[in-house]
């Protein structure tokens, strides 16, 4: 299977290394022009969910075409009706946030029921599994893991521990494979910022409201 990559390099490098030992898979690395003139199998667009307005240039794809798109910060339903144009292909969302992208499981969502069937189908394929969910912003995996980042976040504000203390809790004592601040170098500050606003925007949930020191950190990161 051709799988061609739109995003930046370092979601390019984890699709690589999850496929690496797959030598029925080849991965390309380009622009939204360039995946649309390849002849390939699949098309991942990382980061579609950044800019969902994006998604009317995959119009041109046809009916026999597969696309997923990054769908964490801003709903599938979203970003189709905001495309204002007839999406012929076969579409998913996906958890593209990065660290979650080289795994067996992928967390996605879908508008269609009957794609959910067809893109396990042609996923299995690759060995890949799929998870499906609700086409909600953060998913269901993103939504814990960042909602626990932010609470540590509080607790260094607060001065009730250390970076390191509550990262080594963590792993300890939940035996979680990465310290919340661990997690958030993984994933990145800036999706860690902006995937929480979106979350916060959409649910208006108070879990949610970004800690200061968060913010603080995110905004020395620009």
């Amino acid at each position: 299977m051709n799988i061609f990559i739109v995003g930046d390099a370092k979601g390019f490098e984890e699709i690589k290394e999850k496929f690496s030992q797959n030598e029925t898979v080849s991965v390309q690395h380009g622009s939204q022009e360039e995946a649309l003139q390849a002849n390939s199998d699949l098309l991942l667009d990382l980061h579609l969910d950044e800019n969902p307005q994006h998604l009317k240039k995959y119009a041109a794809l046809h009916e026999n075409q597969w696309l997923i798109v990054g769908a964490v910060k801003c709903q599938l339903v979203r970003a189709v009706a905001e495309c204002s144009e007839n999406l012929h292909c076969h579409l998913a969302g996906l958890n593209t946030l990065p660290s979650f992208l080289n795994r067996r499981l992928w967390e996605m969502s879908f508008l269609k029921e009957e794609d959910a069937t067809l893109f396990a189908e042609k996923l299995a394929d690759i060995g890949v599994e799929i998870k499906a969910v609700k086409d909600r912003v953060g998913m269901v995996t993103p939504r814990i893991i960042l909602m626990i980042i932010n609470e540590a976040f509080y607790t260094v504000q607060e001065g009730t521990a250390q970076k390191m203390d509550i990262d080594q809790a963590m792993k300890l004592g939940t035996n979680y494979p990465n310290g919340p601040f661990e997690w958030a170098n993984k994933i990145g500050i800036a999706h860690v910022y902006r995937t929480l606003e979106a979350l916060h925007e959409d649910t208006q949930d108070p879990r949610y409201k970004i800690c200061p020191l968060l913010k603080t950190e995110y905004l020395q990161s620009l």
